[in-house]
Formats: structure tokens, C-alpha cells, sequence
């Protein structure tokens, strides 16, 4: 079972059991088989571009092939920022306790590209938190699940279904305007110059 989300408001923790919602949990899911002329499932493969390795589901977590086909497992890999130079990894947050910053205003919430939702169950709830929560206000911390390098905002939200957290990133929207208004030249331009008079011909 995976560690706990526990968040820390004014010095007082609170815990949370997590289920990571999909659609699948909320709506089902319907799934198309194929299966070899013997009744046996069929799994999905690529082959790479060279025709020597097949690829089936999953391998491509464990690690990569470099350019000289060596074997390189995921736990060798590291992250680079854009000038070529290695990231710091930053652990998981599950198990660790993380301050609230907030309440937050509802349009930064709204402004969140969300990757994940997780339902919370709480296991020991502040109750000011608890009572903020119910209250529609929304908290925020660092939430980075399996440890990386690169965590994540997560928003802490409650209503009348539960307590829920919205795992993103920060959209910003860039707005663009012309600096002058361009206006049509042509709608100005007198159109009979241009009609042909055919008592000419």
C-alpha cells in the first residue's frame, strides 16, 4: 500500500489514504480484444527501426537503448535543464509531511493543467482543515508521487463527495493583440474604376 499524503496547516498535520482516479473508475471501460486463431490473447509489440528487438508494453519503463544499442536502466538515467547540465532528483513527497500554502484564490485552481486526481480519505484530519475545506476553500503543496526530477502543484479541494487532490502544472496563458487595429484598404478604394464599360468593344 502506497505511504500517505500528509499536509501540515499552522503546524497540524493531516493524513490521507489515495486513490487515483480515471475515467475508467468513474464511467467503466469497454475493451476490444484480439486473439490469435487459437483463442489466446493477443499483445501489443513494435518492433525498432533496425528489425533486431521487440519492444512489448512496459520494457520502455525499465530503461533505454543509447545509440550504440548498450542497455541503460532507468535507474541510471538523470535529468538535464536546457543548458545540458544535471538536475537534482527530489524524492517522493508520499510519507513526508508537506506545508499548505493559502487558501488559494479559486482562479488559480482553475489555471491548473491537471495531470492526476487523487481521492483522499482522511486517516487523522486537522479540524480546521476539515472545517476550510467544507467551507470550499482550497489549499496548495508539492506533491511529486514516485520521485523525480521535477515535482508537481497539487491542490487540496473538498466537497460534499469528499476531499480530492488536483495534481498539475501551472497553465499561463499568453494573450496577444495587434498594437494597431489594421482596417481594409480596399473597402475604401472607389469600385468603379475597376467595372468594365462594354459599350467600349
Amino acid at each position: 500500500m502506497a505511504k500517505p499524503i500528509i499536509v501540515t496547516l499552522g503546524g497540524v498535520e493531516s493524513r490521507f489514504d489515495h486513490e487515483k482516479l480515471d475515467r475508467a473508475k468513474l464511467y467503466g471501460k469497454r475493451q476490444r480484444q484480439v486473439l490469435d486463431p487459437g483463442g489466446q490473447r493477443c499483445e501489443k509489440a513494435e518492433l525498432t527501426r533496425d528489425g533486431t528487438l521487440l519492444v512489448r508494453s512496459g520494457m520502455t519503463a525499465q530503461g533505454y537503448f543509447d545509440e550504440g544499442g548498450a542497455w541503460v536502466p532507468s535507474s541510471k538515467l538523470v535529468g538535464l535543464d536546457a543548458k545540458g547540465q544535471p538536475l537534482p532528483a527530489i524524492p517522493s513527497t508520499l510519507g513526508e509531511a508537506q506545508k499548505l500554502s493559502g487558501p488559494v484564490d479559486p482562479i488559480e485552481v482553475l489555471d491548473l493543467a491537471v495531470r492526476s486526481v487523487y481521492a483522499l480519505n482522511p486517516e487523522g484530519l486537522d479540524p480546521k482543515l476539515d472545517a476550510e475545506l467544507r467551507a470550499g476553500k482550497a489549499y496548495k503543496f508539492t506533491f511529486c508521487y514516485r520521485g523525480g526530477f521535477e515535482a508537481e502543484t497539487a491542490y487540496l479541494v473538498g466537497n460534499q463527495a469528499g476531499f480530492f487532490a488536483l495534481v498539475g502544472s501551472p497553465a499561463s496563458s499568453e494573450w496577444c493583440e495587434l498594437q494597431t487595429v489594421a482596417t481594409d484598404a480596399l473597402a475604401d478604394a472607389d469600385d468603379d474604376d475597376d467595372e468594365l464599360d462594354f459599350e467600349m468593344f
